[in-house]
């Protein structure tokens, strides 16, 4: 098999790899001779070009220029950044650039306010309801001047006449305040009002009562006939307008060619028309009839019997006052260039940070798409040459992120989406641009390593801060919080792991957002003005919120990324498991040769710095495939029984032996097992020889020399080998736990040696080339298994039988 690796982007010829890690897609990992002389330059540039036409590169590159186009959009790159925020120290003063209107919101607001408030109200009137009042009036007087006492009168002409105790009135709330000027209110003043009623409508002269009756409604009905011009409104139906009494109101007849009239609200109220300043009230005296001792109580009347005329438009009313808004220009209050902005040595304020807004504004508005142009095309080559070396690292250190275009794709958009986000949240009053920096540290930290995701943390931060502040001061806030959130994250085993790197990273913040808040003042603000340590408290507060919620969505981060946390492992070393339950059932010796083989290798990774929870949890589901044909494997025999290999040739043997890593695979991925876990169950024995029946095969084959040779590669393990040090070391306790089980007398020594031929039969066998396990890593790891085994096979002392009573 060949030493070079293959990133899954397609064999290619030497000279195509060369190319490609000179592109930063792959290592330059050809093999020449030392014979051959240097290629000539011109030859590279040819080797070059060819890597660029293979497919899987350019698509890579693609997918990468989407990116880097995304995040300019993003940033808005064709935009300067506005660097200013609510609290910021300016030590100089901020002077205007250039000649720039400002509008005014606070005053085009209240001269708009003024012009709709002096839209006068629309009110449709329908006078119909006036025509009968004298009729009604007619019939109530008539009641009153039959009766001889007041208990004999109705109760409703009681209420409008007002002859009724104040407790008795059935009147609304604001019909109560409307008569309250012309209500009796003792027993005395109603039994006066019903004498003095009826003494009005009692016989005069030659005059009977009914024709006193006719003459008060005649005249009654003269009376309010201006009513009929001006109308009656009821205060409820505009609450929600607050007229006062000044407000203006237009008068639309509902029928006929009548113009509108105009006239003020107080004009259109009933008590307001007849008072003695009144429409009405002034009138009193043009009607001899109507004397002035009937005057309470037809007052009284009027406003209990008149149903409102007027009604409230409330469309009209709205388009008017719209227009009337619109008609309003804005109120700009002119700068001209070098007019003093903000003072030196001062805050930036919200009105000032208003100020500043509007020249910034300004001076966008006078560049050219040159200017525009030149400046993306700066980014541009700062994204790309981030990317570069982000690039340059991922491959060699991180393959697995170039070599998925799922993983690529998902830590593209992850960028993107990270810049995007902290731009739009890091302006006023929010200032929460940490959030999303630091929860994409995070979840790259989780998913691949704490390098990474430092690196990643270096360049958005960059990024962050060119779009947003293009301050020193605010790049080192996030680079210094990103670092302290993602240095501590070398393991998480628990979700609280992660509230803690939070409320670290948060005192991190704190003190950087102060200390940098500090040196730029020039002065020790901090002491005089709690703005600063305000804006620093809140921005920990927003460092703390990013370790809740990646604690919160660690396992949708584990589903998009492809990861396995190790709280999730821990989950996962549940015994209670389906899948391990089922063992238990059905091959209980592979479930205790699992348990012991977990035990020994976690040990022996912890001993190597490599994950022993991940090692432990892979050994628990590694031979899984086996409790589908438990009876053919060794541990799962009952003494005395005979095995089932003994009726089979050797070949049919090895082929069920080897079958119980595709079954485990297929077992795990109907359950969903992690890939990391899987990847435990197909390379536990790499490529190794099914020795035993190997051997029993060219045995027989010596026997039938007519049969031929036996081939090795039939009796070997499909692989892959050990892909990873974990995977390594799980193989060869694997190996060492079945071994050691065939001792009679499992001293020491014998563990020793036993160990050390075993892990020199896998090393000779290349089984570890495909791992990044070192030979120190090997002789450490044998150590470690010999320990722990000597503690398994330890001598016990021998009890004497106890004596019989």
């Amino acid at each position: 098999m060949s030493d070079r690796p293959d990133w899954g982007l397609g064999r290619l010829p030497c000279s195509q790899e060369q190319s490609f890690g000179m592109f930063g897609f792959g290592q330059k990992r050809s093999r020449v001779s030392k014979a051959s002389a240097p290629r000539p330059r011109r030859a590279t540039i040819i080797q070059a070009w060819d890597a660029l036409q293979d497919r899987e590169i350019l698509l890579r590159l693609a997918m990468c220029l989407v990116a880097i186009l995304c995040l300019i959009l993003v940033l808005q790159g064709w935009r300067a950044p506005f660097p200013y925020r609510i609290g910021q120290y300016s030590a100089h003063g901020i002077a205007a650039r250039t000649q720039f209107d400002e509008l005014d919101e606070e005053e085009t607001k209240r001269k708009r306010n003024d012009a709709e408030r002096n839209v006068p109200l629309v009110f449709q009137h329908d006078p119909s309801s006036l025509s009968i009042l004298s009729q009604k009036l007619r019939a109530d007087l008539g009641v009153i001047s039959n009766a001889e006492s007041l208990d004999q009168l109705p109760e409703d002409t009681r209420i409008a006449f007002g002859i009724t105790r104040p407790s008795d009135r059935k009147l609304s709330a604001s019909l109560k305040v409307d008569v309250a000027t012309y209500s009796p209110n003792s027993s005395a003043e109603i039994e006066d009002r019903f004498q003095t009623l009826r003494s009005e409508l009692s016989s005069a002269g030659m005059e009977t009562a009914q024709q006193r009756i006719d003459d008060i409604s005649d005249d009654f009905a003269r009376f309010i006939a201006p009513l009929s011009r001006s109308g009656i409104v009821d205060p409820l139906e505009v609450k929600s307008e607050q007229p006062s009494g000044d407000r203006m109101v237009r008068i639309v007849a509902t029928s006929g060619s009548t113009p509108p009239v105009e006239r003020l609200y107080s004009q259109v109220r009933l008590p307001a028309q007849l008072n003695d300043a009144g429409e009405l009230g002034k009138t009193w005296l043009s009607y001899p009839s109507l004397r002035q001792t009937l005057h309470p109580a037809l007052c009284h009347w009027l406003i209990v019997k008149a149903a409102p005329t007027l009604h409230f438009d409330q469309t009209a009313t709205k388009e008017e006052q719209l227009a009337a808004r619109q008609r309003v220009f804005d109120v700009k209050v002119p700068y001209i260039a070098g007019d003093l902005i903000v003072r030196p040595r001062e805050l930036i304020t919200p009105d000032a940070l208003r100020h500043l807004d509007a020249e910034y504004n300004a001076v966008e508005s006078e560049l050219n798409w040159t200017a525009r142009s030149t400046r993306m095309a700066v980014l541009f080559s700062l994204i790309v040459v981030l990317g570069i070396l982000m690039g340059y690292y991922a491959v060699h250190n991180e393959p697995r992120l170039v070599q998925n275009l799922g993983r690529l794709a998902v830590y593209l958009v992850v960028l993107v989406v990270t810049a995007g986000l902290a731009r739009v949240l890091s302006f006023d009053p929010l200032r929460a641009e940490i959030v999303p920096l630091l929860v994409a540290t995070m979840v790259l930290a989780i998913a691949y390593n704490q390098d990474l995701a430092l690196l990643t943390a270096f360049a958005l931060s960059l990024l962050i801060s060119l779009g947003t502040t293009s301050q020193l001061g605010h790049f080192v806030e996030l680079m210094s919080t990103a670092a302290a959130i993602v240095i501590p994250l070398h393991r998480v085993r628990s979700r609280s792991t992660l509230i803690k790197v939070g409320l670290s990273a948060a005192f991190v913040n704190f003190l950087v957002v102060c200390g940098v808040g500090v040196s730029e003042s020039q002065s020790m603000v901090l002491l005089n003005d709690t703005h600063l340590l305000w804006i620093a408290l809140k921005s920990a507060a927003w460092s703390l919120l990013a370790g809740y919620f990646v604690a919160g969505s660690l396992p949708f981060i584990e589903q998009v990324f492809g990861v396995v946390t190790e709280i999730k492992l821990l989950e996962m070393s549940d015994p209670s498991h389906p899948l391990l339950q089922e063992l238990v059932r059905r091959a209980p010796g592979t479930y205790n040769h699992s348990i012991a083989v977990a035990s020994l290798a976690e040990a022996a990774a912890d001993a190597i710095g490599a994950n022993g929870l991940l090692v432990r949890v892979g050994a628990y589901f590694h031979d899984i495939g086996k409790m589908l044909k438990p009876q053919y494997f060794i541990e799962n025999v009952q003494a005395g029984t005979e095995s089932r290999h003994e009726n089979l040739a050797p070949a049919m043997s090895t082929l069920i032996i080897i079958g119980h890593v595709k079954d485990g695979v297929d077992l795990a991925q109907q359950h969903r097992l992690p890939r990391q876990l899987i990847d435990f169950i197909e390379q536990h024995h790499g490529t190794t020889l099914v020795e035993y029946f190997y051997h029993e095969a060219t045995r027989q084959a010596e026997k039938q020399p007519d049969q031929g040779e036996t081939e090795e590669s039939s009796f070997r393990y499909p692989g892959p080998k050990p892909q990873t040090r974990e995977a390594g070391v799980l193989m060869i306790a694997d190996a060492v736990e079945s071994a050691s089980r065939t001792l009679t007398d499992p001293t020491p020594k014998r563990l020793e040696t036993l160990v050390h031929a075993i892990t020199m039969k896998k090393l000779l066998d290349r089984q570890f080339d495909e791992c990044s396990l070192r030979l120190n890593d090997i002789r450490i790891v044998e150590q470690s298994l010999v320990k722990s085994l000597i503690g398994v096979y330890h001598g016990r002392i021998r009890y004497p039988d106890a004596k019989r009573a």
